[in-house]
């Protein structure tokens, strides 16, 4: 119950729907999540912030639907996932994509135990038989071998067959959120077919109403000038991306979240940046692009009690 009035209050926060926020809490009540799986229903550190496009996913999640979010560096792709995990009270199986990702590290593979061949079950194995979501990251990396397995189980068949087992069907509560970044290396453009089986959301980048509210969620007590540089910094380094003029590697809002909390250690807030933000490039160049932008908003001579009050 108390969980409950959590969710809610934060879906008030944001302006959802009444209509959507019943209907949220009615899928909660409809689906009791198995006690093997409650430990994977966590509530995010931080929730998702953006009203347009919570509603829309979970519009199509309530409905049924696979849902793939689109859009570059820290647009809070992950943050939604585990957000929609949370506020839908289902749990959640991580599967990053790479070179190495097969069918068999999605379904399972065989193991023996107690003198017998077993399977092991893999994420999306889990993810049917419980009734959870299943975040298909960086999706647009997958192998076809791997993306054979999520054809099937991505359509109306609602089905898994496993090799030398039988054929699973889906809890009616599983979805499958598919994130990817264009450009990656490594990524390829998605076949129809595929894109085919989700509703897409094009996740929109952060602005300063939207890093300013996340900002002061973690850091309730930084000085409005303080506030008003770091999120400056970062909407800056995001602008000069998408121009061209840096790569997308210091477009890292966690570390910069991470490396404010070392100012309370008393680290100087530009070394803070650094860490955060600019270390993450490895090109000398752009480096001293990001530092002579990063210097006109976070003075040398700031200390912790020009970042922090009291």
């Amino acid at each position: 119950m108390q969980d409950d009035a959590h969710i809610q209050g934060y879906l008030q926060e944001q302006g959802i729907s009444p209509d959507l926020i019943s209907q949220a809490a009615a899928f909660r009540q409809r689906y009791e999540v198995d006690p093997a799986a409650v430990e994977r229903v966590a509530a995010p550190a931080m929730p998702f912030y953006g009203k347009e496009t919570l509603e829309m996913a979970v519009a199509a999640i309530l409905q049924g639907e696979n849902l793939l979010l689109s859009g570059g560096k820290a647009t809070g792709k992950n943050v939604l996932c585990e957000t929609l995990s949370w506020i839908l009270g289902r749990p959640s199986y991580d599967v990053s994509f790479h070179v190495n990702t097969d069918s068999t590290s999605l379904i399972g593979t065989d193991t023996f135990r107690d003198n017998e061949v077993q399977l092991r079950k893999g994420p999306i194995y889990q993810c049917a038989e419980f009734g959870g979501f299943g975040i298909l990251d960086e999706i647009n990396m997958a192998k076809n071998d791997a993306l054979s397995v999520l054809h099937a189980t991505l359509d109306h068949r609602r089905h898994i067959d496993v090799p030398g087992y039988s054929r699973i069907a889906l809890h009616p509560a599983a979805r499958f959120i598919g994130t990817m970044n264009q450009g990656y290396a490594g990524t390829r453009e998605l076949n129809e077919a595929l894109v085919s089986r989700f509703l897409v959301v094009d996740m929109p980048p952060l602005d300063t109403d939207t890093l300013t509210l996340l900002l002061k969620k973690h850091f309730p007590d930084m000085k409005q000038t303080a506030l008003e540089q770091f999120s400056g910094l970062f909407l800056d380094f995001q602008k000069k991306a998408g121009n061209g003029e840096i790569s997308t590697k210091p477009l890292d809002l966690r570390g910069m979240i991470a490396g404010i909390r070392t100012i309370r250690s008393g680290l100087p807030p530009i070394d803070a940046i650094r860490m955060g933000l600019i270390n993450k490039s490895f090109d000398q160049f752009e480096k001293e692009i990001l530092e002579d932008s990063a210097c006109t908003r976070i003075p040398r001579s700031w200390t912790k009690d020009d970042v922090f009050e009291g």
